[in-house]
């Protein structure tokens, strides 16, 4: 009966287009929408954030958020892994990180109950934009040259290099993107699939009394998940960013 109740994997991933030809793939649905806000949201918070910055020094709330963002980016991401020279990379980054927290946080908000980075589409673009401006920097730095610099760590014996300039280059520019890509939409889709899960359960549990006894189990492990999914879903904006930070820097920096 529960292998019954719980949805299909189509059920779980997949959502109706709210317009546009039904399932193409140019179609607005939930997903777009979800990733809309995830777009505007932040926008509006610095857009107010910067009115009441105009009326006063003192910050207050929602200031303060629009400012706490903006110091973890620039102390977390841009300074370790760049330097001072790296906050030209403060746009993009914090860009990056908001986006992400907030499309992931729509996986445990009620009514939205899923992660705008649960399908593929958000973290391909993500990790291509990451890995188009990392290649961007390092022409603008080392020029043409970067790309062979990249892929040859200095001090390695002639006879490796044979061996270590192809794991270099497959590492370099194609292990990167697809390795951030692969990480944000396995992580958050697999939270989606483990609260599903733990609410599947919980309400057939709720409606069979024989069950009874395990309900406060399967409802404490609902809350503990989705508790849990709201650390996971700003350590995967945070870690995103990190890299795509580290890897800016090592454009910048070969070596």
């Amino acid at each position: 009966m529960l292998a019954e109740a719980f949805p299909s994997t189509d059920e779980l991933v997949k959502w109706p287009n709210w317009f546009g030809p039904t399932d193409s793939w140019y179609g607005f649905n939930k997903v777009a929408f979800l990733t809309l806000l995830a777009v505007l949201i932040p926008v509006v918070i610095y857009l107010i954030a910067g009115s009441k910055y105009r009326r006063g020094l003192v910050p207050r709330g929602i200031q303060t958020v629009a400012e706490s963002a903006i110091d973890l980016v620039e102390k977390q991401v841009i300074l370790p892994t760049m330097g001072a020279e790296g906050m030209t990379f403060l746009p993009l980054l914090l860009s990056m990180f908001l986006f992400i927290f907030i499309g992931n946080l729509f996986g445990i908000i009620p009514t939205a109950q899923f992660g705008a980075n649960a399908r593929m589409g958000n973290p391909l673009v993500l990790a291509l934009l990451s890995w188009v401006v990392f290649i961007g920097v390092g022409i603008k730095h080392h020029g043409l040259k970067y790309f062979w610099d990249a892929i040859n760590p200095p001090g390695v014996p002639a006879a490796l290099k044979l061996l270590v300039v192809p794991i270099e280059l497959i590492s370099v520019f194609i292990v990167r993107p697809f390795s951030l890509a692969i990480r944000l939409f396995a992580n958050s889709l697999a939270g989606h699939i483990l609260l599903v899960t733990f609410a599947v359960l919980t309400v057939q549990v709720f409606t069979r009394s024989a069950a009874l006894v395990i309900l406060p189990f399967t409802f404490a492990g609902l809350v503990a998940f989705t508790a849990f999914e709201l650390m996971v879903a700003f350590l995967q904006a945070y870690v995103f960013t990190l890299l795509t930070g580290v890897y800016i820097g090592s454009s910048i920096h070969l070596h």
